[in-house]
């Protein structure tokens, strides 16, 4: 049997079940293809949950919820599959309905209580799940149904890169929602358009935003690396205006620009002028992406150097080296991989010091009961030694304590836990982002 997580971090209590298509395929030893890129993010993993209070789970049993996903996987069949390798070695999913795995699972605090306690951590509500050592038995999907003491829920997800990116993760949530209030899903999903950025390529034959990993063979995960903790900082909206004003950039800035810089300076000061991050990977959404089309890892990857000392400059010129400057490294990425004939294994996030742009993720179009999540975040697993940092929405109305009521922003980074004590510590101090 393939990983199951680690029971004893539960919340309290946890039930553990199979949900297979509704409908059988009639070919169990179909193939899906996975391309390069797929193959690239293999070693990788993306966690999300979705809070939802009381009143949007009103009426619903984890039945009900379970009973969605038995249609949602006969959308997303290739989802139900294992992972095989064909005769030269290069991995493939074997599409035969073996299924994803389901946690019902209790928490003894209220929702109330959870986020007061850890914020917006999700820790103990998504399944420490990867993919291997036993890999022909590794389900490629978990998810994870939490209910509180007060009657709020969660909605966990740990998703395989190998399968899609964050936007195709929050897609499968988002489709499952969608058939809870009555949607008749797709037989199967449509094929993604292809994609090619339009931003300069690499003339560089040895991309930056990408490293060789040791041999991990049937365990899919980053190894040799030190030990990463997330945490979650939340800006508000108000806080977003004064930034963007007090800034002032010679060109206009993207809020993700803006707090990536921030935390690129923040982080050259905590690593000090020899730790070399005079250069980062910028990540980016691809494409527009449609809610009813296959998963699918189409985000750029983009390297953006500093040709002067990031400690010492202004977060306006970083933000716009951020937003101007960046060198898409997709192309050589993928050639490598080709190189390798598909089996070879790598590491992106955290191979440089990597920034997620998340900021058009619409996370809170995961309705349950035509209520929103009150609170949603997302995290990386098997991230290396440099971190990652992503920028994503705060819940809407987020900031009527602070006399805002717009959108903020929700930081939330990967790093070893000394030198995110210290960013926390810097952003707090100088920026009040806490």
């Amino acid at each position: 049997m393939g990983s199951l997580g680690n029971i004893e971090n539960m919340p309290l209590s946890s039930r553990i079940s199979t949900v297979v298509p509704a409908t059988p395929r009639s070919d169990q030893n179909g193939a899906y293809e996975l391309q390069n890129m797929d193959l690239l993010l293999k070693l990788h993993y993306i966690r999300s949950a979705y809070f939802f209070s009381n009143d949007a789970v009103q009426g619903l049993s984890n039945y009900d919820l379970k009973k969605a996903m038995f249609s949602l996987l006969d959308a997303y069949s290739h989802v139900s599959g294992r992972i095989r390798r064909s005769d030269t070695g290069r991995p493939f999913i074997k599409c035969n309905d073996a299924g994803v795995r389901v946690a019902e699972s209790y928490c003894d605090k209220t929702l109330a209580e959870w986020i007061a306690d850890v914020r917006y951590s999700i820790d103990g509500l998504v399944q420490d799940h990867v993919l291997g050592p036993d890999l022909g038995f590794s389900p490629l999907v978990f998810v994870q149904f939490t209910r509180f003491q007060c009657g709020g829920l969660t909605v966990g997800l740990s998703w395989p890169h190998v399968l899609g990116d964050a936007f195709s993760a929050l897609n499968f949530i988002n489709l499952w929602s969608r058939i809870m209030a009555g949607h008749v899903p797709p037989r199967s999903l449509p094929a993604p358009t292809p994609f090619k950025p339009e931003l300069p390529p690499s003339v560089s034959d040895k991309p930056m935003s990408m490293k060789k990993s040791v041999d991990v063979g049937e365990h899919w995960l980053v190894a040799d690396h030190r030990k990463v903790e997330n945490h979650s900082f939340r800006v508000t909206s108000k806080q977003l205006d004064h930034l963007a004003t007090t800034i002032n950039a010679s060109a206009p800035a993207s809020y993700f620009e803006i707090l990536s810089a921030i935390v690129w300076k923040s982080l050259c000061h905590v690593r000090g002028d020899a730790s070399g991050l005079n250069a980062v990977t910028i990540c980016t959404n691809g494409s527009i992406r449609k809610e009813d089309e296959s998963p699918r890892n189409g985000l750029v990857f983009s390297k953006v150097e500093a040709d002067f000392a990031v400690e010492k400059s202004d977060v306006s010129e970083l933000a716009i080296l951020i937003g101007e400057k960046k060198v898409v490294e997709n192309d050589i990425m993928e050639k490598m991989v080709e190189e390798d004939e598909g089996k070879g294994d790598f590491v992106v996030y955290g191979a440089n010091l990597t920034f997620v742009d998340l900021e058009g993720a619409e996370f809170y179009n995961v309705k349950l009961n035509g209520r929103k999540p009150v609170l949603a975040n997302c995290t990386f697993h098997g991230v290396g030694d440099e971190g990652v940092v992503s920028v994503l929405p705060a819940p809407e109305g987020d900031d009527s304590a602070e006399g805002g009521g717009g959108n903020g922003r929700i930081i939330t980074v990967a790093l070893p836990p000394k030198e995110l004590e210290q960013l926390k510590n810097k952003l707090e101090r100088e920026w009040g982002i806490v």
